[in-house]
């Protein structure tokens, strides 16, 4: 009896080794909050990783596809009900995720005989000003860290998601440093790359300790784009559109990197 909660914890040690493992080589994100909106993007060759969700809120995800597919889904269901019983302005993304998705991946993540969410999410909810944008990132065991104001950090006006949390805090670091909130798109759009590049190096060793020189990250940023797409897509900030959330095509992307 004494040796069942140490089991327990042991078990929960195992899993998240585990889970961790298979999230470590998954492409990175960055969500950016620029001028007009929110820019999500990231580089691939095959699956979809950034998706609507409702209205003014889109989510980016590494992971299983199937887990993924299954959190998006309950996502859409949530918001959907949400603004089907209130109305639509009432859909919050911080309800979506501290009273909903949170504690359903946190379920799942403790019972131990059953199938944890190989997923590790990010979701924005575009303001009617940069400053009330919102970002939440949502871990595998239901673990929220959000972009706003804290006694231990300032508000940022991005957030982003990789596979190691060495990955993840050169990107931060990078963005801290180059990216404002009053940026154009096309600002927008060159960090963002510029941070995917970053965290994807990080991904490739594990002593970095400092951020790469700007022309090695400009070179390996166009090795990437020889052979890999970009898949991108932004939440419109004028409110008056009927959605906010727009695809945006490779080719489009490419003609303002190469202006």
């Amino acid at each position: 009896m004494i040796e069942e909660p140490y089991r327990w914890v042991e078990a929960i040690a195992n899993r998240r080794e585990y889970i961790e493992a298979q999230l470590a080589p998954g492409s990175p994100i960055a969500a950016l909050g620029y001028r007009d909106g929110i820019l999500f993007l990231t580089l691939g060759q095959t699956r979809q990783k950034i998706f609507e969700i409702y209205d003014r809120i889109a989510m980016g995800a590494i992971g299983h596809p199937g887990d993924i597919e299954r959190l998006r889904m309950a996502a859409i269901e949530l918001a959907s009900t949400e603004g089907f019983t209130r109305s639509a302005a009432d859909v919050s993304l911080r309800r979506l995720v501290h009273y909903s998705l949170s504690p359903l991946m946190k379920g799942a993540f403790e019972q131990v005989y059953g199938a944890p969410y190989l997923a590790r999410m990010l979701f924005a909810e575009v303001g009617e000003r940069p400053e009330a944008d919102l970002f939440l990132r949502v871990e595998y065991d239901g673990e929220i860290a959000t972009n706003g104001a804290t006694f231990a950090q300032a508000r940022q006006d991005f957030a982003v998601l990789s596979g190691t949390r060495q990955s993840r805090e050169s990107m931060e670091a990078f963005l801290k440093t180059e990216h404002t909130p009053g940026a154009s798109f096309e600002t927008a759009l060159k960090s963002a790359l510029d941070a995917w590049s970053i965290g994807h190096m990080a991904l490739q060793t594990t002593d970095a300790k400092e951020l790469p020189e700007r022309a090695a990250v400009t070179k390996y940023r166009q090795e990437q784009l020889a052979h890999t797409g970009i898949e991108a897509g932004i939440l419109e900030r004028e409110a008056g559109r009927a959605i906010r959330y727009r695809p945006l095509l490779d080719k489009d992307l490419r003609a303002l990197i190469n202006e």
